[in-house]
């Protein structure tokens, strides 16, 4: 069975979208979650600890309470300034919030998979050899639009999921 990644960003403590991707990831039976920042408050990241896996997480520019999210998230995962940089399965991942530098860090070649979020706007596609996503806002305050991706790391592909 493949063991899926789930991705989301933006969800701005909107507590019923983020209860939605949940039950997403978990039907999907993901081995980790990736969050690309603004959670805003520690609340929101605490709902994260039902996921049954671990998080890997950065701050957003809308993370202001730091230390809350630090210990709201320690139980079951990490949260780090970005970037966040890890391997697994032989892909090299970068997460990181803002969107500024990542097409500069995919044409470096140094990394398999760059997730990040800020824009609130979906994004799935290939630069070079790196497989550049956004997963748009789980939110939806911003867009009216909700989602999330579920990223397959043995096919590389990744899938945008609407709420």
């Amino acid at each position: 069975m493949i063991r899926m990644i789930g991705i989301l960003s933006d969800s701005h403590d909107n507590l019923n979208n983020l209860r939605r991707a949940i039950t997403i990831f978990q039907e999907a039976g993901c081995r980790l979650v990736v969050h690309a920042g603004d959670f805003v408050a520690p609340f929101t990241a605490r709902e994260l600890a039902s996921l049954n896996c671990p998080l890997k997480a950065v701050f957003g520019n809308c993370d202001g309470e730091k230390i809350g999210l630090e210990e709201a998230i320690k139980p079951f995962g990490e949260i780090k300034p970005a970037p966040l940089i890890w391997a697994e399965n032989n892909l090299r991942f970068l997460l990181t919030h803002l969107h500024h530098e990542v097409e500069s860090l995919a044409y470096s070649g140094r990394y398999d998979v760059i997730i990040f979020g800020h824009t609130h706007r979906p994004e799935i596609r290939r630069l070079g050899q790196t497989l550049l996503i956004n997963p748009g806002e789980t939110g939806g305050w911003l867009t009216g639009k909700s989602t999330v991706v579920l990223f397959n790391p043995q096919s590389q592909t990744a899938d945008l999921i609407f709420l």
